[in-house]
């Protein structure tokens, strides 16, 4: 059977709250905003700090302009508070915990109420029947399970919307590509970079993509242009749709893409939004671009005030033409920081200065080059050694490279190729040193 993509059609999970007008909207908004900062303020000694170091009553804040009032909150604060000292219930309310790689090997530890779960299933409901996902569908869901938040947000809102679900996880792309065709899944969850991988085994294969029961995807995980949303559209035939969510904040369904594809809708009744000037903080107005920080305002046992997610983005509050109010996000432009995202997986410069830092023989200075090559991301650290090093017989060099890059596999979760450079090779910096050469083009 020859599939075809399918048209676009209005889905809508939630109308009532995702069609709120915009006064109703703001009105529910500064409700939550008040009982979260009652939360927080009570359960939490880190906002209780801040809160108490700005002269800051809770109680003050009475309209959603006061939130500028506020203080942010950064990943220094919940690398401070590892693991739970963020946590605004005790852990015998805590049904799930999650985590997401942090700046020095230490992970994010977020966690989650009975009630949170329900949150995040409906509001991955949400974002999932927005893309065009009915009960009808088979979902094939290629994210890793674990720690990570993407794959079990994504796999209980399909659940939850009535569709089947196929938890094949990640990595094995002949077997994926044999379920796909033996269990017709028509609705494929991975990052974007994967579905290239797989539309490249399946030309190799010589199976027709366009014979499968796909319909659309839902890519996430990473940041994607439109050139590589188009070639995913050509060479599988589905509408590809894109979502945004971070573990801080919820894990996937803090925001996604209607068929239409003209930017993410916020959940606006679960996260307040505002855009900022990433060097001064500054409240920028609408329409600008600048850095996401997100205020979530239902969540129970991970209340989060102000987060910065360093992610550059801008904002519309026009009406989609699929009848939903809530503010859309433009696709990231970049970070306000120095995070990578290489497969799926956040990597920072910093992690892998720990790992070098470590072997004898390193030098103080590297690169770090970001490639994409056929589909796959790649990272490559070039690194200095001293001459002892750089000098020594190729089997001892080698034996060098693979102790390195079996040390950056343990500390990233991501596989890096190193290449070494002779000494005083690298070019210095006054100042701020420039150490990624990202030239995926995205």
């Amino acid at each position: 059977m020859t599939q075809t993509v399918m048209k676009k059609t209005t889905q809508i999970w939630d109308r009532e709250h995702e069609c709120m007008s915009r006064d109703e909207l703001e009105a529910l908004q500064l409700q939550r905003l008040q009982q979260t900062l009652e939360r927080v303020n009570s359960h939490v000694p880190c906002y209780q700090n801040k809160f108490a170091a700005l002269g800051l009553n809770v109680s003050d804040v009475r309209s959603l302009e006061d939130l500028a009032k506020l203080p942010f909150t950064t990943k220094e604060d919940l690398r401070l508070n590892y693991p739970y000292g963020m946590f605004a219930v005790p852990m015998r309310e805590v049904v799930r915990i999650h985590s997401s790689s942090g700046t020095t090997g230490k992970p994010t530890v977020v966690g989650y109420t009975r009630n949170d779960l329900n949150t995040w299933t409906n509001l991955a409901a949400r974002f999932m029947t927005a893309a065009g996902v009915t009960p009808d569908d088979i979902v094939h869901i290629a994210f890793g399970y674990g720690l990570f938040t993407g794959a079990f947000g994504l796999h209980y809102g399909a659940e939850e919307i009535g569709a089947s679900v196929i938890p094949i996880s990640s990595g094995n792309t002949d077997k994926q590509i044999m379920i796909m065709q033996d269990y017709q899944s028509s609705a494929l969850v991975c990052t974007p970079s994967y579905a290239l991988t797989l539309a490249d085994r399946m030309e190799k294969q010589g199976i027709d993509p366009h014979r499968l029961s796909l319909k659309v995807g839902l890519f996430g995980g990473e940041p994607w242009s439109e050139e590589m949303r188009r070639e995913i559209e050509k060479r599988l035939g589905v509408i590809a749709t894109d979502n945004y969510g971070l573990s801080e904040v919820m894990g996937p369904g803090v925001a996604g893409e209607c068929q239409h594809q003209c930017g993410m809708h916020i959940f606006e009744d679960h996260f307040i939004a505002e855009i900022i000037n990433p060097e001064t903080g500054e409240v920028l107005p609408r329409g600008a671009a600048g850095e996401l920080v997100l205020t979530s305002i239902t969540k129970e046992a991970f209340p989060i005030i102000r987060y910065r997610t360093r992610d550059i983005t801008q904002l519309s509050y026009e009406t989609c033409a699929c009848g939903r109010t809530h503010v859309r996000m433009a696709k990231t432009m970049g970070r306000s920081d120095d995070m990578l995202i290489i497969k799926g997986v956040n990597v920072f410069p910093t992690q892998i200065e720990e790992v070098l830092f470590q072997v004898d023989g390193c030098e103080p200075h590297y690169q770090l080059v970001v490639d994409r090559v056929g589909t796959m991301d790649t990272l490559e650290v070039q690194v200095e050694v001293n001459e002892r090093i750089f000098f020594d017989e190729m089997r001892k060099q080698r034996a060098f490279v693979e102790q390195l890059e079996k040390r950056l596999l343990s500390m990233l979760g991501v596989g890096a190729k190193v290449k070494l450079v002779e000494p005083s090779s690298m070019p210095r910096h006054e100042g701020k040193a420039n150490r990624v050469i990202d030239r995926r083009g995205l």
